[in-house]
């Protein structure tokens, strides 16, 4: 889990409304994690074997897709898109593109983690030991939340997932798996100067938790800096036992490559619902985090 949670922040900072409109729109569940990536073969077969994720679409990017993501060059490439088993919503879209080879997640700004809620983290990191999901970080009980357990993990395109099993008693907004591998419940973002990054959620009204400093080894260990190194991270709050994790990386990481017309190489886009929207919009963050908003009743994806 990522430790910005058992914090003593104080919360409740309100953004300011959107220009000509009286009240300030509210970010909702997170509804699509979204990579490119240079296999959709060796993802499929990865998510489904070891995670116990579906298949529930695979085909072609669509132009109005990759209108709303304003990725034109995207349109007619192939695609597939996963959700975890039992009764769980936030889905998995993987994108084919060749220049992601050799990305990998912590190095460069933009989203980063995906943060996904498990029954038993010990029971599955002794599966994964065979996978092509390396684990970075071994399953460790939080100091404060001994009932929270999380280990961090590299997938099979350098994306980064950490699973947190949550145990009764913790007191904290979050959810319990409904599978093996549930749905991500965290998605978080890494830039050069967290105080800017939460500038881009300022005009919506969901509370958050200012920035603190602290260890995060994943962190650390991908830019090569000493175990010990602190690092600034703040919370967005979404409800749902959902949120956004705003980190600020050191001055070896560096910006995303992104291909004409394209997206983000690696983890690319999240989508949210917002309440009171209809319809869909584009934001990018001050880290190049692209953020795609759909309204709650909208019935998209």
């Amino acid at each position: 889990m990522t430790r910005s949670i058992v914090t003593n922040a104080p919360s409740g900072r309100k953004g300011a409304p959107l220009p000509d409109e009286g009240k300030a729109p509210i970010l909702g569940r997170i509804v699509e994690v979204t990579h490119t990536v240079p296999d959709l073969g060796v993802i499929e077969s990865e998510y489904t074997r070891w995670l116990g994720y579906r298949v529930t679409a695979r085909g072609v990017v669509s132009e109005g897709l990759a209108r709303d993501w304003e990725a034109p060059a995207l349109a007619g490439r192939a695609q597939i898109v996963l959700e975890p088993a039992g009764d769980e919503s936030v889905l998995l879209r993987f994108v084919t593109e060749p220049l992601a080879a050799g990305w990998q997640a912590l190095k460069t700004f933009g989203w980063n983690v995906s943060e996904i809620v498990v029954e038993d983290v010990d029971a599955l990191a002794r599966r994964l030991a065979d996978s092509a999901f390396r684990i970075i970080g071994d399953p460790t009980s939080l100091t404060r939340f001994p009932m929270i357990r999380a280990m961090q993990v590299l997938g099979p395109a350098g994306e980064c997932l950490y699973f947190t099993q949550v145990g009764e008693g913790s007191g904290l907004d979050l959810p319990r798996a409904r599978a093996p591998v549930g749905r991500v419940f965290i998605v978080v973002a890494g830039g050069p100067d967290v105080a800017r990054m939460f500038d881009t959620y300022a005009p919506f009204a969901n509370e958050i938790d200012p920035p603190v400093r602290t260890c995060v080894q994943v962190i650390s260990r991908a830019n090569g800096l000493p175990s010990e190194t602190l690092h600034a991270h703040g919370l967005v709050k979404l409800g749902h036992g959902s949120l956004i994790e705003l980190d600020e990386y050191p001055a070896t990481a560096t910006p995303r490559l992104v291909p004409s017309g394209g997206l983000p190489l690696g983890m690319a886009v999240v989508t949210f619902e917002v309440e009171g929207r209809v319809g869909s919009a584009m934001l990018r963050g001050t880290a190049g985090e692209r953020i795609r908003l759909i309204g709650a009743n909208s019935g998209e994806h």
